[in-house]
């Protein structure tokens, strides 16, 4: 007897989905998958045998094949159990679907039939909507994240023997052989929401707070605004670290697309939990702050089986890493081809994965080792010599360096600027927010939707400084030593200050700012 269920699996961050084939012939009893299951899923076979039993159902005493297609893609994971026990059932005759429903069911098995959440649900359940699904069964642990994607019945599965109707579960326990059929309009899940902490509290984070650095405001305002990489150079106590961890609350809130995208990638690293899940798509955009002892492949992502690290999880959003130098040389290296590729390849032996990473990168740094600097009256209280200051610089790579948009001193604030109020988080997100819609509405044909996307012909397009900014621009690159890549993100950055300041065409006065924001490049030690 042949019977057929559908089931989904990750690769990478994105879904894909299984055809669960199950035969049952006569010979001697003996359950074998094929079709190129990992450890996991080859373990399944006890989980489902004692799920059955304990349930009610009987599970096949002869021979039983599954084969797990497409054959020649590597399964992972414990997210096939619940398909492989339908596809059991219905190739034995004990249970039947509905007439015209077309389901996915994915879920872990526990030894007594009840359903454990699986990570990566949301991916699988948009790919299930993309190629012709119209229902999921789930564990109740994931059936929030699955409705997410909108177009499926999501039909949530506390415990395998609840497939039965409810008027004939006795008949289930008393050992009655019959077809039963799948009783799915008692399981529909209804999500609901609730309040989110998490975005209570991000949004009690205002620039208000930080006393004075209007000039790192503004700097951080240009940044958010077409999504530069920034990096934030001055003593301890200066407020390098307050001003980056309130840059989520002056960006504009993700699009539906970049929403799903982001949301797929916590669901696939295991980290969308319910709470969150009830509160729809992500839409603050990821702030992700990793420990200076992270490992390369905890920044890139990484593993036997490849997860998606912190640049990938930050994806549409910030990645800060707070005292730059620290990080070691190999974690910083690996950021290089995410911040030109926006994205990150990890190679297996068997295959190979791609995650986004489209993030903005904010850095912070001391002038020095000891950490002092200069204040506003010109003192400083440095102890170290050059040699170390230049030792301590060249932790961070000059190919790194290049690929970083704006580099901003950020001193002690004098007493003046101390008792000045402050600019507010909703005053500059109003500036981010009209900057953002005047360039989605240039490249509304180009499928980009920031400034720092630019390149090639596009930039020449887009970012072609008048006459006498080409000029100042030409000038000050000799004069800096600036590299090619360089002159395309000062452009960029140029283009952004234009749109600040709601003007079509780079001027004099927009260059001479983004060149301001070059201040490393200005003042390595020799």
């Amino acid at each position: 007897m042949y019977g057929k269920s559908y089931s989904a699996c990750l690769y990478g961050v994105d879904g894909f989905i299984v055809e669960v084939e199950v035969d049952i012939a006569n010979g001697l009893p003996q359950t074998t998958i094929i079709g190129l299951p990992d450890s996991a899923i080859r373990e399944s076979t006890d989980r489902v045998k004692a799920a059955l039993k304990n349930c009610g159902f009987r599970f096949p005493n002869r021979r039983v094949t599954i084969n797990l297609a497409p054959a020649d893609l590597r399964k992972e994971g414990s997210s096939l159990d619940l398909a492989i026990a339908l596809g059991i059932l219905l190739s034995d005759e004990q249970l039947s679907l509905p007439d015209g429903r077309r389901f996915v069911a994915v879920g872990e098995l526990s030894l007594d039939g009840a359903l454990r959440p699986v990570p990566g649900v949301l991916a699988m359940a948009d790919c299930a909507r993309r190629q012709g699904f119209d229902a999921m069964l789930v564990p109740p642990g994931n059936a929030d994240e699955a409705s997410l994607t909108g177009g499926l019945a999501v039909h949530a599965l506390p415990h395998l023997s609840l497939l039965v109707p409810e008027q004939e579960r006795a008949e289930l326990a008393s050992g009655k052989e019959k077809r039963y059929t799948f009783d799915a309009a008692g399981l529909l899940h209804k999500p609901g929401r609730s309040a989110d902490p998490s975005e209570t509290a991000a949004a009690n984070e205002d620039y208000v707070d930080v006393l004075g650095q209007e000039q790192a405001k503004r700097a951080l305002t240009i940044a958010a605004a077409g999504m530069h990489n920034i990096l934030l150079s001055g003593p301890p106590g200066t407020g390098k670290t307050m001003l980056i961890k309130r840059l989520p609350g002056i960006m504009t809130e993700l699009t539906d697309s970049e929403a799903l995208e982001a949301t797929k990638i916590l669901s696939a690293a295991g980290r969308l939990q319910s709470a969150r899940a009830r509160q729809g798509l992500v839409r603050l955009r990821p702030f992700r702050s990793p420990h200076h002892t992270i490992s390369p492949s905890g920044l890139a992502g990484g593993g036997s089986i490849p997860r998606p690290g912190e640049v990938s999880l930050a994806h549409r959003g910030v990645l800060f890493l707070d005292e730059l130098p620290e990080f070691s040389r190999g974690a910083l290296e690996v950021l290089r081809q995410p911040l030109e590729d926006r994205n990150v390849t990890i190679s297996r032996a068997r295959a190979a994965f791609t995650f986004p990473a489209h993030f903005m990168l904010a850095c912070s740094m001391n002038p020095c080792p000891c950490g002092g600097g200069p204040g506003q009256d010109g003192t400083s209280s440095c102890v170290c010599s050059p040699a170390a200051i230049a030792r301590y610089r060249a932790r961070i790579s000059g190919p790194l360096l290049d690929r970083i948009d704006m580099q901003v001193e950020v001193p002690r604030p004098s007493t003046n600027e101390l008792s000045a109020s402050g600019t507010s988080s909703a005053a500059l997100r109003i500036q981010v927010e009209a900057a953002a819609r005047r360039q989605r509405e240039r490249y509304r044909s180009l499928g980009i939707q920031v400034n720092s996307d630019l390149s090639g012909a596009a930039l020449r397009r887009y970012a072609a400084p008048g006459k006498e900014a080409r000029l100042l621009l030409d000038t000050a690159i000799g004069a800096m030593g600036l590299s090619m890549r360089s002159r395309d993100r000062i452009l960029k950055l140029a283009l952004t200050i234009a749109d600040l300041a709601d003007s079509d065409e780079i001027r004099s006065e927009h260059i001479a700012e983004a060149l301001q924001y070059r201040q490393l490049d200005r003042k390595m030690p020799e």
